[in-house]
């Protein structure tokens, strides 16, 4: 595929946090299974709505309804787990099933072509829309992640599901862990994958059913759920007079609020401010080489409701602070920071033989032609998405500590047993602090580099992006071992620090990597006099082996593509990599 200089954009993510309180109710809702007896056993599921009637709003700035109809897929006896896996990116992705005999789990394979990729089942949900006068106005699939938003349907199910809290998406995933915990229930609504519908002012109703392919593969009953729908146009402008005093006031009073508050858990999903949001659609996720407040990386866990994309745009006009700072990445998510150790390590420092992690790097994604964001008359720049992760066996625990009066923190990696014991200890390197806008942050120095290198592989350009902040941003594959399918630090300011911090602490979990956008010239490469042919990028994890590893020998990873056009409108093409195709 040819691409040109473009502007990128970003798709909506899942909401992370609907409340499903609501269906604890829920005497009748188990579906019937068709299940032999003796037979491997799996959970009985059903289709279920929270509600039987809604109110969803159309913004006449933003055109469209997002047919979020609040209903769920539940998991009773059993959890549904699927694993979702490809063997390299020369093998289609397969899907198995953990079902029980004798008590035992084991692997059940799902038929080939079942999915293909790691977003969810795909045309899952079919949903049909009729007006009072009965008349058939839209009719569609979506697909479902069963990591969706979800809760308990019963108060005796588990206080917390096992399994992850979003599908991935990055085009080089290599295995992924889809689940609804025993007795809890996911939204069905495909917020990251569907676009909104148009729907004139009115009421209707809406029905939901399975897809005959999965009632038939998961034992699902073939009763659809039937919501009235109420469609309500508003206006920004509307909404903007009726808050507009309210808003200056907990402008005035909480100015810093986003920017210094740690609130707990519990209201991690609120946003910005204390004024009283309008409906919403799912908020924005960085997708390739595109701007976003989380600069630079994308984020792994589902983010909350955001606002409507006036809202969002009126904000960040008002907004003196974005970016990564103050425990606030995407405007509306909170996250404490990791703690490092209360002081720098003492004694001999050693490698022992204990479980290491293994750094990989992904071939480069989301390729485009651009101006480097600032507009240079007579300049070309390749930007590009680079990606590496932790294969494991173990985590990469990197800490940082400042001499008084220096610019820099000295950096050790730790390293421990079987039983999460601290064995052993490394200098591994410098932190330094990056005061540049969108950033704010220690990085840690010679983390990956990245470079153009010519057909022959030789090098043609480097770009001069070597530092970063660790965050587990991405699930490449959670059925490695000692993968953790609940990481900390998914966002820069869980563990990026501050300016005057004397210490901070950065993970890469097992399973998961970081993504980061070289978006800037500095970091994406000059191709203003680069002749046009056949080029690689080059992503190369631990370029100076400082940190221990499993192993270096994978930590290259190259992508082909091939630059054309003519002096300030290059073109480049990115072929495929194997099966994977982003494009």
């Amino acid at each position: 595929m040819t691409r040109t200089r473009t502007t990128r954009l970003r798709r909506p993510l899942v909401a992370g946090t609907t409340a499903v309180a609501a269906m604890a109710v829920t005497a009748g809702l188990v579906a019937a299974t068709a299940e032999p007896a003796k037979a491997a056993t799996g959970p009985r599921l059903s289709l279920i709505a929270a509600t039987n009637s809604l109110t969803l709003t159309s913004w006449k700035e933003d055109p469209g309804v997002y047919l979020d109809l609040g209903t769920y897929l539940t998991a009773e006896g059993r959890p549904l787990e699927l694993k979702v896996t490809r063997k390299s990116y020369k093998d289609p992705v397969t899907l198995t099933q953990t079902v029980y005999e004798g008590g035992k789990a084991k692997a059940r394979a799902l038929p080939r072509g079942t999915v293909k990729d790691f977003s969810g089942l795909p045309g899952f949900a079919e949903i049909t829309v009729t007006d009072k006068a009965g008349k058939k106005v839209l009719s569609r699939t979506e697909d479902f992640c069963p990591n969706n938003a979800s809760g308990r349907v019963r108060p005796d199910a588990p206080a917390t599901s096992r399994y992850p809290e979003s599908c991935p998406t990055n085009p080089f995933t290599l295995g992924s862990v889809w689940g609804v915990e025993k007795g809890w229930a996911a939204n069905t609504y495909a917020g990251s994958y569907t676009e909104p519908v148009r729907l004139a002012a009115g009421t209707y109703t809406a029905r939901v059913g399975v897809a005959k392919k999965y009632r038939d593969l998961f034992g699902i009953a073939d009763k659809p759920a039937t919501v009235k729908v109420t469609v309500e146009e508003r206006s920004y402008d509307d909404e903007q007079t009726a808050t507009e005093p309210a808003s200056r006031s907990a402008a005035g009073e909480h100015a810093a609020h986003g920017a210094t508050h740690q609130g707990p858990a519990a209201h991690a999903g609120h946003g910005p401010g204390h004024a009283p949001t309008p409906a919403q659609a799912a908020a924005p996720v960085t997708s390739g080489a595109g701007p976003s407040y989380n600069v630079g990386h994308g984020p792994l866990r589902a983010a909350p409701p955001a606002l409507p994309w006036a809202l969002k745009k009126e904000q960040a006009a008002r907004s003196t602070r974005v970016g990564d700072t103050g425990g606030q990445t995407d405007g509306s998510r909170r996250a404490p920071a990791l703690q490092p150790l209360a002081k720098r390590p003492a004694g001999k420092s050693s490698v022992p033989a204990v479980p290491k992690p293994d750094l990989r790097s992904l071939p480069a994604y989301g390729i485009v032609v651009s101006d480097g964001e600032q507009d240079i008359p007579g300049k070309d720049y390749l930007a590009f998405s680079a990606n590496v992760w932790n294969a494991g066996p173990a985590q990469l625990v990197v800490d940082g500590f400042r001499s008084p009066g220096k610019a820099r923190m000295d950096a050790y990696q730790y390293f421990y047993d079987a039983k999460g014991k601290q064995v052993g200890y490394t200098p591994t390197g410098t932190m330094e602090w990056d005061p540049r806008s969108g950033h704010v942050h220690w990085h840690f120095t010679d983390f990956a580099s990245y470079r153009l290198l010519k057909a022959d592989k030789k090098e043609a350009v480097r770009s001069g992006k070597e530092a970063f902040c660790l965050a587990n941003t991405d699930a490449i594959d959670y059925t490695v071992k000692n993968a953790n399918w609940h990481p900390f630090n998914t966002d820069l300011s869980t563990a990026c620090g501050q300016e005057n911090s004397v210490s901070v602490r950065e993970v890469l979990d097992v399973g998961s990597g970081d993504t980061y956008s070289q978006d800037l010239p500095g970091q994406s490469f000059d191709i203003t006099d680069v002749p046009n042919g056949t080029y690689y990028i080059q992503v190369l994890a631990n370029p100076e082996k400082r940190l221990k590893e499993t192993s270096v020998d994978n930590n290259s990873a190259l992508r082909k593509i091939v630059l054309g056009g003519k002096p300030d409108k290059r073109t480049v093409t990115v072929p495929p990599h194997d099966l994977v195709n982003e494009n």
